[in-house]
């Protein structure tokens, strides 16, 4: 069944214009072609990520908190107490008094005692305002060296003035060495956020759009990899990290009470995610790999489907973020 599955998923219609196989793609007269396989290494460079995650949270994020006047607040462990814990997982983090009453019944202790122990347990699950600083950091940092290396990778591409240099002598398109790596960091980057979802601060307004955001971007990714759409994958990713690392760089000031230097940095940030993913993605890259692929080919595979599909999910995601940045910009005006 798995290599019936495997030979359905590989089937050259659903990748690749009419009459080209994967035999095309083989290095040759110094062509170099995405290669599936080399996603494999996605994987381990995430866990590499990860350890330099650790490292720069922990000796560069932690003294420059510090440097920034945010304290490491530590907080009171509750005393271990195996009922009110399993309470706590299974049933409720916020118990009602009647079930206080009776867990201090069973627990031999007062009412008062079990309300301490649960908003102490409670306090546990909050992030500390340093540990929210450590991972915007880490986030800061990421961003802004993809959105300078990507820019250095594409300025000087003819594809990043005229976006019908995406489709030039498609698919035979040689892989070039700056868009290999650039394309590793990125998926590795969001296997890793996959990975750390867990302990990671919790976002409750669109934890689950983050969830699908990751998803979507590490299976467009992965498939414009083995497509050889990289011309145009480059461009997606360089269109997104450009905002990004200025809503990190307003979250770390925030954290650290300049209100000032956030408010500014915020309204950068609304600015650049408005005119990058509101007006360039939709009317720039959807243009292109929506309008652009019916001039060279007049039977769209099914990747085209597949691929649109994803970036419309994007482009959704975007415009719901989009809305909730208009609510806090609003509220900044009008209500300062």
């Amino acid at each position: 069944i798995l290599k019936t599955l495997n030979s359905w998923f590989w089937w050259e219609n659903i990748w690749m214009p009419i009459n080209v196989t994967w035999a095309h793609f083989v290095d040759r007269d110094g062509l170099v072609f995405p290669k599936p396989h080399q996603l494999y290494a996605t994987i381990p460079y995430a866990f590499v990520l990860l350890i330099i995650r650790f490292f720069s949270e922990r000796y560069v994020a932690i003294p420059l908190a510090k440097a920034l006047g945010i304290k490491n607040v530590r907080r009171v462990k509750p005393q271990p107490n195996p009922v009110l814990e399993s309470y706590f997982r299974e049933c409720s983090k916020h118990p009602s008094q009647s079930d206080i009453q009776g867990l201090a019944k069973k627990c031999n202790c007062t009412v008062r005692l079990v309300e301490k122990w649960f908003r102490r347990r409670r306090n546990l699950e909050i992030p500390t305002v340093l540990r929210k600083f450590q991972e915007a950091f880490w986030r800061f940092s990421f961003y802004l060296t993809t959105s300078i290396a990507g820019f250095i990778f594409l300025y000087d591409k003819p594809w990043f003035y005229d976006i019908w240099q995406t489709w030039v002598g498609y698919p035979f398109q040689t892989l070039l060495p700056s868009q290999y790596w650039y394309y590793m960091a990125e998926i590795s980057f969001y296997w890793s956020l996959l990975f750390t979802l867990g302990i990671d601060n919790k976002r409750k307004a669109d934890f689950l759009a983050h969830v699908i955001h990751h998803l979507v971007a590490i299976a467009l990714m992965s498939g414009s990899w083995c497509g050889n759409y990289v011309r145009l994958g480059t461009l997606v990713i360089f269109v997104h990290d450009t905002a990004d690392f200025w809503l990190e760089a307003a979250k770390m000031f925030n954290y650290a009470h300049w209100k000032k230097t956030c408010n500014t940095l915020f309204i950068i940030f609304s600015i650049v995610f408005f005119i990058t993913r509101i007006i360039l993605f939709p009317f720039w890259i959807l243009r292109a790999t929506l309008y652009q692929p019916t001039y060279y080919s007049t039977t769209p595979v099914i990747a085209y489907f597949l691929f649109n599909g994803q970036l419309l999910i994007i482009q959704g995601l975007h415009l719901y973020w989009g809305y909730l940045i208009f609510k806090i910009l609003r509220r900044f005006i009008f209500l300062k």
